[in-house]
């Protein structure tokens, strides 16, 4: 076999540095922390690189609509109650920044326990083996009386939850997310996937009142979704379920003649989902708008998203 000499370098072509266009400058770099400080100058003196820029740009983009007084929806998975934001949250929607909320059906289990009790979120391994788990007598009964109002009086799987919860003057009911949202008249959806929550267990649960009841809460998302153009859309520690239930709202609401061309959208989760990317990030702004992706946990991100919306408002 022919041996192969190392390739020549002697002719290769260079052009000067400073011609070049470059992807990061000191300009971008972050400042250091000054004790006493405030959080604005926090805010500032991140990096604007990557994923720094996109908080701050989502920030700008959740003000600008709160202040031109445009609709800003939250989709979210129940982890992000479980997780203890829901004081932020409701914190959003006195202020009349959050303007709608949207969940799977364990967000309606988790805020009616917090209401209850003030604590929730079972240890599955330590009951799934006794066949206890998803048990409790009180959620299961509690839950399901609300679906059977919801069928009775023709209103969502959400707002019946949220005005059960406020007429029996539960002693944490503060705490309740969907309660503020029935208190505050902000719509609040619920959409739930049968046999997904521990209530589907229950002998109380009527599957077709609550299958009733979260369609009509999907018409009511969908309205929401039609309001959506210059506004804001967050999914927030849902991979499956809210990026679904988006996605269909959205080409329901243009097939029926909204305009939904030039709005943002945000999914804001642990790790980078397939459905959440394609679902809430790209496709519904592919044709205008812009679309974000912000990794983390929630009980971390959440408060910094909120703390730099409330520092901009206010300044």
């Amino acid at each position: 076999m022919k041996k192969i000499a190392p390739i020549d370098l002697s002719k290769l072509k260079t052009y000067p540095l400073g011609s070049r266009k470059s992807k990061v400058a000191v300009t971008d770099f972050a400042t250091p922390w000054k004790q006493g400080d405030r959080f604005t100058t926090f805010l500032d003196s991140l990096p604007s690189i990557l994923a720094a820029d996109d908080l701050q740009a989502v920030i700008a983009a959740i003000v600008t609509a709160a202040r031109e007084q445009k609709s800003i929806a939250l989709g979210m998975g129940a982890h992000v109650i479980k997780v203890g934001l829901n004081p932020i949250l409701i914190d959003l929607i006195q202020r009349g920044i959050i303007t709608a909320v949207a969940m799977n059906g364990a967000g309606i289990i988790h805020d009616l326990e917090l209401a209850m009790q003030g604590q929730t979120s079972e240890d599955v391994a330590a009951s799934l083996g006794d066949g206890s788990f998803g048990m409790a007598r009180e959620t299961g009964e509690f839950l399901s009386q609300a679906i059977r109002t919801a069928g009775d009086k023709e209103i969502g799987l959400g707002l019946a939850v949220g005005k059960a919860i406020l007429a029996a003057d539960l002693p944490y009911q503060d705490k309740s997310l969907l309660a503020a949202c029935a208190r505050l008249n902000i719509p609040a959806t619920v959409h739930v996937a049968l046999g997904t929550d521990i209530i589907h267990m229950h002998p109380g649960f009527d599957a077709a009142a609550a299958g009733e009841a979260s369609h009509r809460d999907f018409r009511i998302f969908a309205s929401v979704v039609a309001t959506l153009e210059q506004g804001v859309y967050l999914n927030v520690g849902s991979a499956v379920i809210m990026p679904e239930v988006f996605l269909k709202a959205t080409t329901l609401v243009r097939n029926l003649g909204s305009k939904l061309e030039n709005f943002t959208t945000v999914n804001m989760d642990f790790i980078r989902h397939y459905r959440p990317m394609t679902n809430v990030v790209h496709r519904p702004t592919s044709g205008g708008g812009h679309g974000y992706n912000l990794v983390g946990h929630h009980e971390i991100m959440l408060p910094l998203l909120a703390a730099g919306i409330i520092e901009l408002l206010d300044g």
